[in-house]
């Protein structure tokens, strides 16, 4: 299995956004979107092998699982995984994943938990390029559209970095970038 977790700074955990700003009003909710759809949609199919983490933070911390063996409902829109993470935090949910809709589960916590329970590597434009690395981590974590904070900073300071390459790219394209390598290699 195959997981990608995106840290959302802003991101509201306030089921009540609108999908129809959520770059305002959900805080920059739909990079998170984009990055969802990403981590799954091939030209008329899904990738089965890979869950999205979307760790929510512009409220009390949450974290959005996506899973490819099950999810349903997804279609290859911002809005349409929108509207999956409104729902999911619109159930009520404790320290254990909650499934809201099939596929798609909701926990309170974010990114020190997650980092128990896998070992990840940072997707960072200062690491070691993934064309010239040797296996490409099956755990992969990046930012949304800031920088990490200086808590994450130290929460993932020993944690192996790996390039896209020379530029940095926006998460979503850097999420395709990973998993086109990912499908030439044949893993």
């Amino acid at each position: 299995m195959r997981r990608f977790a995106i840290i959302g700074h802003r991101a509201v955990t306030d089921p009540g956004f609108s999908l129809n700003d959520m770059p305002g009003s959900a805080g920059r909710m739909d990079v998170l979107c984009r990055c969802v759809n990403a981590s799954f949609f091939l030209s008329h199919d899904l990738r089965r092998d890979v869950e999205c983490y979307l760790i929510l933070k512009g409220g009390e911390e949450m974290t959005v699982r996506f899973s490819g063996e099950r999810v349903r409902s997804l279609n290859p829109d911002e809005r349409s995984s929108g509207a999956l993470i409104k729902k999911a935090l619109a159930k009520p949910c404790g320290e254990e994943f909650t499934e809201s809709s099939p596929g798609v589960s909701i926990r309170r916590g974010g990114l020190r938990k997650l980092l128990t329970e896998y070992s990840f590597a940072i997707l960072d434009e200062g690491g070691a390029d993934i064309r010239s690395a040797g296996m490409i981590p099956e755990n992969l974590l990046l930012s949304d559209h800031q920088n990490f904070t200086e808590e994450e900073d130290i929460l993932v300071a020993d944690l192996p970095r790996i390039s896209v390459g020379p530029k940095v790219l926006h998460a979503d394209h850097t999420i395709t970038v990973v998993l086109n390598e990912v499908d030439r290699r044949g893993l």
